[in-house]
């Protein structure tokens, strides 16, 4: 009987936790599998509130890790793959952890990601700005610029739609965090290539971003055409 009730417990725990947004990115079901086993696994003294702090520090982790990386050995941007890994553990279990237990703060809790996102973002801009030479702290500023950007889409959307979606087609923060590792990984071994890498990923931001705001502008004409 264990066996036959256990998987609609866990349907149900999806259901509450991610019924308030959409998910589309590429590792959706596997990120969804891992919040769901590690959610009864948080301690009752840590709050909802208390992970976003987590998070926010996972991104100060990084920033510490260009900032050592520069001044000390580029090995250190390794740390920053750790501080990535915090920085998921918090944004993806803080307002999951307030919908699992059933004490969601549905308007705070959207205010906080945003500005917590908009903090962590810069926090890893700035330090990468640090850490650049010759010039290319330039992309420092797009990839923060284009990462902004994106925010703002989504909110436009969820505006327009009335659906609240945090990723861009296939890919999302979660696949994002793990490009920026396999950046820092390369940067490590082959040094300088961050900037080829990370100009790369400002670029397809950009075009992501393009593409967004043209059919985010098609729901907005469409919505206007369903209200006259």
């Amino acid at each position: 009987m264990g066996k036959e009730t256990q998987p609609e417990d866990h349907t149900a725990i999806v259901q509450r936790t991610f019924s308030d947004r959409k998910r589309t990115n590429i590792l959706k079901r596997a990120e969804q599998l891992t919040i769901v086993f590690l959610l009864p696994k948080v301690p009752k003294f840590i709050s909802p509130n208390a992970l976003t702090l987590i998070g926010t520090l996972g991104s100060g982790l990084v920033f510490l890790a260009f900032v050592l990386g520069a001044y000390v050995t580029n090995w250190y941007l390794l740390l920053g793959i750790v501080g990535l890994g915090i920085n998921w553990l918090g944004d993806s279990l803080d307002g999951r952890l307030a919908y699992y237990r059933n004490i969601p703060r549905r308007w705070y809790g959207f205010a906080l990601d945003i500005i917590a996102d908009w903090i962590g973002i810069v926090l890893i801009g700035f330090g990468y700005y640090i850490y650049a030479q010759n010039g290319t702290q330039i992309i420092a500023f797009a990839f923060v610029a284009f990462y902004g950007w994106s925010i703002i889409i989504s909110q436009l959307r969820y505006k327009i739609t009335n659906e609240y979606s945090i990723d861009s087609g296939f890919v999302g923060p979660t696949e994002l965090r793990f490009i920026i590792a396999f950046i820092l990984i390369t940067e490590v071994l082959f040094h300088g290539s961050i900037a080829y890498l990370a100009g790369l990923i400002s670029v397809l931001l950009f075009i992501i971003n393009v593409i967004d705001s043209l059919k985010l502008l098609k729901l907005g004409d469409l919505r206007d055409k369903n209200q006259v």
